[in-house]
């Protein structure tokens, strides 16, 4: 930490936030505090309903509360100061805490893309080699997988952090973004960061690239499966993986706009970002269970148990 104070003149970055206009600002506050909310209640009722049912015991909904608790952690992450710098004029981060903010936001999201790509896996088998799934997925292999999205995601955010916290800033400290970025970041250091940015988007750019590939690859190889498969049986398949499209598309459509770029900032950012950090973690508990019927008869039985316990 001092080596880190001796190199900067910084001690603390200012955010320009969302919005510089008051009447936005109250309007864009009392939605993202209802969306907040929404992104905790919701992911905490799949995160319960699967812990507590024992109709959900399959790999598929193992993953889906590890989505729903980084979902929880990712939004924590940027959302609560957000709304609370909405409510006032000067939005200030100190240094050391705009740089654990880069790395646990990095974190949560790059372990997000590597579940969605467990999920997609996971699913693939089930369509693909239905009479081998229960061998293949058993839970000592879904529990490595979840260890791996973890470790890939630590990984992956040390090396963000590492490249970011080594570069000199000297001022000025404004950041046009309402939360610690890479790309705004390295705008600012007193230093040429070409070869920082071009690493940068090696790191986050193909991680993020190539498993959307890896992704869209594997939705084409279910579809074809399908084919094989009674109607019954596919519209059932059709209708989860459907969920998952909708949530790799609104997960991956603004990250691939931000990282899969050179370090340069648009206006337009702040917006997309809003779609990774807020909006999809809020729309995937949505996604996940109104065309999920198993997850819906076991939220109806989780309530109905519940309101039992009232009566008495």
């Amino acid at each position: 930490m001092a080596l880190m104070q001796n190199r900067n003149n910084v001690t603390e970055f200012i955010l320009h936030g969302l919005t510089q206009n008051e009447t936005v600002a109250k309007v864009c506050f009392s939605l993202f505090l209802i969306f907040y909310a929404a992104i905790i209640l919701g992911n905490l009722l799949i995160i319960i309903t699967i812990k507590t049912s024992g109709q959900l015991e399959s790999p598929m909904y193992f993953f889906l509360s590890y989505l729903s608790f980084v979902d929880i952690s990712y939004s924590t992450v940027t959302a609560p100061k957000l709304i609370y710098d909405l409510l006032i004029e000067k939005k200030t981060i100190p240094f050391a805490g705009c740089i654990v903010q880069l790395f646990v936001v990095h974190f949560f999201g790059c372990t997000e893309i590597f579940i969605l790509t467990a999920m997609a896996y996971d699913r693939c088998v089930a369509i693909c080699k239905p009479l081998h799934y229960t061998t293949i997925m058993n839970k000592h292999v879904c529990g490595w997988l979840v260890a791996a999205s973890w470790l890939g995601g630590f990984l992956h955010s040390l090396l963000q952090t590492l490249l970011t916290v080594q570069l000199p800033f000297c001022g000025p400290n404004e950041i046009d973004h309402y939360f610690c970025d890479v790309h705004p970041l390295l705008k600012l250091a007193c230093t040429n960061t070409y070869v920082v940015g071009v690493i940068v988007v090696a790191n986050s750019g193909l991680i993020s690239l190539t498993t959307f590939v890896v992704l869209v690859v594997s939705y084409v190889v279910i579809l074809v499966s399908l084919r094989t498969h009674s109607s019954e049986g596919r519209l059932k398949m059709l209708s989860t993986c459907t969920s998952h499209i909708t949530v790799v598309i609104l997960f991956f459509g603004p990250c691939l706009f931000i990282y899969m770029r050179p370090s340069t900032t648009f206006t337009v950012d702040k917006m997309v970002s809003v779609f990774y950090t807020i909006v999809t973690p809020m729309l995937n508990p949505l996604i996940y269970t109104l065309r999920n019927e198993e997850v819906k008869n076991a939220m109806k039985m989780l309530w109905r148990r519940k309101v039992k316990r009232g009566e008495k």
